[in-house]
């Protein structure tokens, strides 16, 4: 399909969402770090398929052996039944995690939703109707839904769905003071990212996410964390809470699980787990066949090739050449591969542009803030490759 046609289709027959970022391009195929378009252009992806989900790379080949296989023995059967697929990720993803229960749905978005339901009917349990109150941060991003949405700390993305679901707070990132004159009594849980990811790849202080367990405890809260785009290796930590020394009571994952196959989990230490009772929530596919098996091969294979190492090497390499890049680079974000750059001038969009142009895939938050997520398995060649495209992409600007 050429891009002419695609464009055609889009404009007759999809809903209007996503003409505002589609680039123009139409993707074929992948391998590895790599991309191919319709007419057989290669491009180095330095967005991991987007915002983080490609982690293991496109197609790789125990992911793809895991589908085949499955696919060929079993799709889905509903969760009134056992599957081993399902049962064999819970056991694999719990066995790596402080949280040592599992959920699973189909997105980061309902992961979040399943976390905010638990978190409130927690809350109810300990502190009685009135401890209903959610805490998250200014900038951050949860999700979609109705729920997530609120969540989320950017009026931009609520605006013309109000009323939103009321209960929610709103604090500074990283900011230590407004958390301790927000959380109280009422607050049933803290809902926080360790990376803002969004909005510029900014990570949480140790203090910022220490000060937050503590108020959580101190006010019996729950600590959600929302590790859809940090967790399994991203930030050169399998999860990214283990940067700060503490425990969440939640975890919510998406983005890489599946190895590109779309499923979500939602975890909980068990003092939590337990306010769920059978039917108070649900969903079709949650934990189906196929994207467990997907999840499985993804996780083990995030777990022997040792990647969240891999990332905080690699990470590591590309901050220090970007920063000596210097010029038009005012600072670098680096944690493992989840990099943000920001620029001297508002030139982003044009920057990405010109290294799509030149084989390089790039996201930009606004116009300043460049965001580089590639893949877990990029080796220093490849790195490299895109290193010196991107240099070349900032002088041409």
């Amino acid at each position: 399909m050429d891009l002419s046609e695609a464009q055609q289709i889009e404009k007759s027959c999809q809903f209007d969402l996503y003409s505002h970022i589609h680039q123009p391009v139409v993707f074929e195929r992948g391998e590895g770090v790599y991309l191919w378009d319709s007419e057989g252009k290669r491009y180095l992806d330095f967005v991991s398929g987007g915002r983080a989900v490609m982690g293991l790379g496109h197609c790789h080949p125990a992911v793809v052996a895991a589908i085949r296989e499955q696919a060929g023995r079993l799709l889905h059967v509903s969760n009134d039944y056992y599957s081993a697929p399902q049962l064999e990720l819970a056991k694999l993803l719990t066995s790596v995690c402080a949280c040592k229960r599992a959920f699973f749905c189909n997105s980061g978005a309902e992961a979040n939703e399943a976390a905010i339901k638990l978190a409130r009917k927690h809350a109810k349990s300990v502190g009685g109707a009135g401890k209903t109150q959610f805490i998250t941060a200014f900038n951050s991003f949860h999700g979609r839904t109705l729920a997530t949405m609120t969540a989320t700390g950017q009026p931009k993305y609520q605006q013309g769905f109000e009323p939103l679901v009321p209960g929610f707070a709103y604090v500074p990132y990283n900011d230590p003071t407004a958390l301790e004159t927000t959380v109280g009594p009422q607050t049933a849980a803290v809902m926080l990212e360790p990376v803002l990811g969004e909005s510029g790849a900014y990570p949480a202080t140790v203090e910022y996410m220490q000060r937050a367990r503590a108020l959580c405890d101190k006010h019996q809260a729950v600590l959600i964390l929302d590790e859809v785009q940090t967790g399994l290796g991203r930030t050169g930590k399998m999860f990214a809470y283990e940067h700060f020394g503490i425990e969440p009571d939640i975890i919510t994952l998406s983005k890489a699980l599946g190895g590109g196959v779309p499923i979500g989990a939602m975890l909980a230490k068990e003092h939590v787990a337990k306010a769920f009772q059978p039917g108070d929530h649900a969903t079709t596919f949650g934990g189906s066949a196929l994207p467990a098996a997907a999840a499985c091969a993804a996780l083990r294979t995030i777990i022997a090739e040792k990647l969240p190492q891999r990332a905080a090497e690699t990470g590591a390499y590309m901050g220090e050449r970007l920063l000596a890049m210097g010029g038009p680079i005012k600072a670098v974000r680096a944690t493992g591969l989840m990099i943000g750059v920001d620029l001297a001038a508002p030139v982003g969009g044009e920057v990405k542009a010109w290294c799509r142009e030149h084989g390089l895939l790039i996201n930009t938050v606004g116009d300043s803030i460049l965001r580089l997520l590639p893949p877990l398995v990029i080796g220093r060649a490849e790195a490299d490759e895109g290193m010196e495209i991107l240099a070349q992409g900032l002088r041409a600007v």
